[in-house]
């Protein structure tokens, strides 16, 4: 469209280009306080990135380390961002990969010693079918907007008794299908699909999906459930 003059349409980053100035705000020893990351969902609610950043950037923490324990086999680490559980799993001796879309994620991944690869859940996996845990940690039972979909193609990727781990909303928090975007004071990323689900929405989820939850637990505050193929 022109009306004689030269123009251009702007299109918002899309949210992996967003993420990753994000993620090298923490790396540059921008004080946590000072970063005006947020993300916000399509009712207009917003929320501070800066605690979460700093947790994704750093070492796994005791939460996590005690999460990892109950993984069986080899793992993979679903949505792995800058790798801190894949990490992990690597010091301990486990047989671990992590997948992520954000290339600048993964670079930060591969620094802390985590093996990982450029990939969504929903392509093409190494070894499927074969993994002893798949890991949904940080809330990336989210990812894709669709829980059933996605655990569905983790049930795909997992040995006969492989088992998935996952992090969860608080219980009462139920199912809630949202778009969500990332912002700073200058710009704005595309949305993307993403869902929230509690600890008690996810039987009704696992059962759709052809898995069976085992255990439901609770620490430091984070909720975790364990779901059985």
């Amino acid at each position: 469209m022109s009306d004689g003059t030269e123009s251009e349409i702007h299109m918002p980053p899309a949210a992996t280009d967003l993420y990753a100035a994000a993620l090298q705000s923490v790396r540059s020893d921008e004080v946590a306080g000072s970063r005006p990351w947020s993300v916000r969902d399509h009712d207009g609610r917003a929320f501070p990135l800066a605690g979460a950043l700093d947790r994704w950037t750093g070492r796994a923490d005791a939460v996590d380390r005690r999460f990892l324990g109950r993984a069986r086999g080899t793992v993979l680490d679903i949505g792995c961002g800058p790798g801190r559980l894949a990490a992990e799993l690597a010091r301990t001796g486990v047989h671990a990969l992590g997948l992520d879309i954000s290339p600048a994620a993964l670079r930060l991944a591969r620094r802390s010693g985590a093996t990982v690869i450029q990939r969504s859940v929903f392509e093409p996996v190494v070894a499927e079918g074969l993994w002893g845990t798949a890991l949904l940690a940080d809330g990336n039972i989210g990812i894709g907007g669709d829980p059933t979909v996605l655990l569905r193609r983790c049930r795909s990727l997992l040995a006969p008794d492989g088992l998935v781990l996952v992090e969860t909303e608080r219980p009462g928090a139920g199912l809630r299908t949202t778009r969500l975007r990332l912002e700073r004071v200058d710009a704005v990323s595309a949305w993307f699909d993403w869902a929230e689900v509690g600890c008690d929405a996810v039987e009704e989820l696992a059962g759709s999906a052809g898995l069976h939850p085992s255990e439901t637990w609770q620490d430091g505050g984070r909720w975790f459930v364990a779901l059985r193929r």
